[in-house]
């Protein structure tokens, strides 16, 4: 350890020790500082926004001192709640020499709670005469940085609640999550979906491709995994008659992390019984604009720098098109087998080390030449039937399939299908998928028997789509990572 970081340590151990001090300090005083419920009649953005109806009013509020100045018989003081900072101002004319005495003897990070009058003072500033105050929970802590705000990513991320306390756009930000995901609901309730709940501890984790946590029920004896898809449960709701069923809940995948990916992460699925791919296209559209207007104000709004405009309607693109597009390669024609497929990806400079089926290559194709460059919100659709095993195929086209994915700002943001309701191509592509499995492909479908079965008592036709709520959030906040958006992202710990 350098010089420059045992200075600081030591620097934070004598505050520690001095706030320690003024603890056991209060206590010999007979007051309590960690407190007791407080009544508060407003939040600090109410006062402000409100000032003209609450001039000369008494309020209560209650917060966290970020900031305090002024010396001799009056300071000044920021208090931050949930909405807010708000200024207060202490006189020992008002509060009397012992009260005054104890609140200049606060230190930043206390919280308190305050009751007065509601002013403006000579410079203009909304501000709250102290004339109660209680201390209600003393911190033995320094704030990080106090003077500038947390900066330092790694610990904004390993201890969120600094984060929180610190800067006031990482707190609007979950809150706008927050807003985001109750619009979503009530989006869905009123169109008739209903949600509901499914395991996340399953014996197969099926209904997408990944690699999954795998665990283990020590009374049943039984290994498990946690879930990385919602699909073949809704599917079966849809198969019981429930026909329009929704669920938030968290998705796991034993993946790499990137600004794109936590291994925890949160979906929304949906499926609507006697409905398919249109439906699902005009549902997204919907739902998108509808929670930017929601939440934004505004279906036009600036993604990095980049304006992003979710106004419907939203262009459509065949996937192998787009791949035609972009490399001059007509898939459809020129990648007849895995073998054909891997040499095209060699001749396009591709690293093939992890590539074993066209489905793969394909994947590879798009993600390297396609994806990037899908800026406003656009539907890649028809896509080959090897990577999609649970969608419909296309009437006039068998090896493509009724499905898209929604790509905005170059990441994929919804992936939906027709359902495959035919349980006998059902049984044929997992059939496909164990094959896969066996050349190598972890992430290849697993076979599914009971889904089967509940296929074979029959399943109207069905459109069904997932959404990535992480990615949606960091669209409608501005944010460039998915750990900005996620609480408490899974992080390697410190040695």
């Amino acid at each position: 350890m350098d010089e420059h970081n045992t200075f600081n340590n030591v620097v934070r151990t004598e505050e520690m020790e001095n706030r320690l001090a003024k603890m056991k300090k209060i206590k010999a005083e007979g007051r309590d500082p960690f407190g007791r419920r407080y009544e508060r009649t407003h939040q600090h953005k109410e006062i402000v926004d409100n000032f003209d109806q609450l001039e000369g009013q008494q309020v209560a509020i209650a917060g966290r001192v970020m900031t305090m100045r002024g010396h001799g018989k009056a300071c000044f003081a920021n208090l931050s709640d949930r909405s807010g900072e708000i200024q207060i101002y202490a006189k020992i004319d008002v509060l009397g020499e012992e009260s005054y005495r104890w609140f200049t003897d606060l230190d930043l990070g206390d919280l308190i709670g305050v009751s007065g009058t509601v002013f403006r003072t000579q410079r203009g500033q909304i501000t709250v005469m102290v004339e109660k105050w209680e201390l209600l929970a003393k911190a033995l802590r320094p704030l990080p940085e106090k003077w500038h705000g947390l900066k330092d990513v790694d610990t904004r991320y390993r201890q969120r609640y600094l984060d929180l306390i610190v800067n006031q756009e990482v707190r609007e930000t979950f809150i706008k999550r927050t807003r985001i995901i109750s619009t979503i609901r009530r989006f869905l309730d009123e169109r008739g979906f209903l949600e509901v709940e499914t395991p996340v501890l399953s014996l197969i984790a099926g209904g997408g491709h990944a690699r999954p946590f795998n665990t283990h029920h020590n009374a049943l004896d039984l290994d498990l995994t946690l879930r990385i898809a919602l699909e073949l449960y809704h599917k079966r709701l849809i198969v019981g008659g429930l026909e329009r069923v929704y669920e938030i809940g968290k998705c796991f995948r034993n993946e790499g992390i990137s600004t794109k990916h936590n291994p925890e992460f949160t979906m929304i699925e949906l499926y609507q019984a006697y409905g398919d791919l249109n439906d699902m296209m005009e549902l997204a559209e919907q739902l998108f604009a509808h929670v930017a207007r929601e939440v934004l104000g505004t279906t036009k709004l600036t993604y990095q720098g980049t304006e992003i405009d979710l106004t419907p309607p939203w262009p459509r693109l065949s996937m192998v098109e787009a791949i035609k597009k972009e490399t001059g390669i007509d898939w459809l024609k020129e990648a007849t087998d895995d073998e054909t497929a891997i040499t095209i990806a060699k001749k396009l400079g591709l690293n093939v080390k992890d590539l074993k089926t066209k489905g793969q290559v394909l994947d590879e194709l798009f993600g390297e030449f396609v994806e990037p460059k899908l800026i406003q919100p656009t539907f890649i659709v028809d896509y080959p039937i090897e990577v999609s095993p649970l969608a419909k195929r296309k009437p006039d086209q068998p090896e493509l399939t009724d499905r898209f994915e929604l790509f905005i700002y170059g990441r994929e943001m919804a992936n939906a299908f027709t359902e495959l309701n035919d349980p006998l191509d059902q049984r044929e592509r997992f059939i496909a998928q164990a094959r896969e499995k066996a050349k190598g492909n972890e992430e290849a479908m697993v076979w599914d028997e009971d889904f089967l079965v509940a296929l074979e008592h029959g399943m109207p036709p069905t459109g069904g789509m997932g959404i990535g709520i992480d990615r949606m959030v960091m669209l409608m906040t501005d944010s460039p990572s998915i750990r900005d958006v996620i609480l408490f992202p899974l992080m390697r710990p410190k040695e």
